[in-house]
């Protein structure tokens, strides 16, 4: 039999495939509560102050970066700067937590 192509829209493979990925997927609630819980320490303890304000209201108070930047009275880019510095931190304090 030769591979003739679907009649039906391309992107609904995808679909279904993402369906029945999620209904067959096994429970990870567990790692997520504990990844949560890990967040919160790693939040407290490796991060400096500054940094743990910035991500406060960036992802707290979902506030922009050229706002926070003018709360705290520094430009726009240190903001992002600390953003990442401080995801670096929290992703090498975090990736053997699970």
């Amino acid at each position: 039999m030769r591979n003739t192509p679907s009649k039906g829209r391309p992107d609904q493979w995808i679909g279904d495939m993402t369906v029945w990925l999620r209904e067959n997927s096994p429970d990870n609630s567990e790692q997520m509560d504990r990844l949560r819980r890990n967040l919160q320490a790693a939040r407290a303890q490796e991060l400096t102050p500054r940094q743990q304000q910035v991500l406060e209201l960036y992802y707290d108070r979902h506030l922009p970066t050229t706002e926070i930047a003018r709360l705290l009275g520094v430009r726009r880019s240190t903001v992002s700067r600390t953003l990442c510095r401080a995801r670096a931190r929290l992703y090498k304090a975090l990736r053997y937590s699970l």
